[in-house]
């Protein structure tokens, strides 16, 4: 298995994590079906990977590409999520999920 096929995934989530922030700041407001963006947005990025570099996506069927780019997609969704989950601190250092004490 080549090296690139390794880095696929993560760039693919990468790209899609970038292009969900850009959409949400510059229509200023929350769009409610960002997840379903994202998984288009992976799928679309997918299938380029898997048709303009061919040996790229470790995969040789490009329905299976479509939906690594999919699944890579929602993948930018969660990170998102983790990363506001982590960021979300009160004033006493304990998170939101925190009701102790």
């Amino acid at each position: 298995m080549d090296t690139l096929q390794f880095a696929t995934v993560p760039v693919i989530i990468t790209v899609t994590y970038g292009v969900i922030n850009i959409l949400k700041r510059e229509t200023k407001s929350t769009i409610k079906n960002l997840p379903l963006v994202a998984a288009i947005i992976g799928a679309i990025l997918g299938a380029i990977a898997f048709f303009a570099a061919p040996g790229i996506m470790p995969t040789t069927n490009a329905f299976t590409a479509i939906l690594i780019g999919g699944a890579s997609g929602l993948a930018a969704t969660g990170s998102h999520q983790i990363l506001k989950q982590f960021s979300q601190k009160d004033e006493g250092g304990k998170s939101d999920g925190d009701k102790t004490g």
